[in-house]
């Protein structure tokens, strides 16, 4: 499902907002990044308390751990790529179960500057959410954002946005 980036104010401290949530409803939260390299990871344990939230992190940027630690299915990663609303959502998924989270959070997609095509070009992002309700993805297209740490740094924060919106329907 595409989805358009969110407002910077929504944006402003969205990690501490995240942590804040999953605190007061006595939740968990794990991340599987591939596109954004742990920095999800890194945003939600820079908030102090974090301990208390946050189960684990999986830098997931090869197709063998996505596969053989999260879950991805070979016919997920061959039919549709690992730039893929299928390979977010079983990402998220695969992420949550491992850690036995209440919120899965994942990213993957094309940060460039190589690596894009016309169908899915650089700054093609996906962020998988995953509860124990139900499981999306959503697509961006980032590019205007600049380059690869630009189209990262953007990436992690729609992340961490998208599942706070769905912590709070938890």
């Amino acid at each position: 499902m595409r989805k358009e980036v969110p407002e910077n104010e929504k944006l402003n401290d969205i990690e501490k907002k995240l942590v804040k949530l999953l605190k007061e409803k006595g939740m968990k939260a794990s991340s599987a990044e591939s596109l954004t390299g742990g920095l999800v990871s890194k945003l939600i344990t820079d908030v102090s308390g974090a301990s208390e939230v946050f189960e684990c992190g999986v830098c997931s940027y090869s197709n063998r751990i996505k596969h053989e630690v999260l879950g991805v299915s070979s016919e997920t990663l061959k039919s549709f790529t690992e730039y893929s609303e299928e390979c977010a959502k079983e990402m998220a998924s695969g992420v949550r179960r491992l850690a036995g989270a209440d919120i899965g959070i994942s990213t993957t997609g094309i940060a460039g500057p190589g690596g894009g095509s016309k169908e899915k070009p650089v700054g093609t992002v996906y962020v998988g959410i995953s509860t124990k309700n139900d499981t999306n993805a959503y697509e961006f297209r980032m590019g205007e954002y600049g380059g690869r740490a630009e189209i990262r740094k953007a990436a992690a924060a729609c992340a961490l946005f998208l599942g706070y919106e769905a912590l709070k329907k938890l």
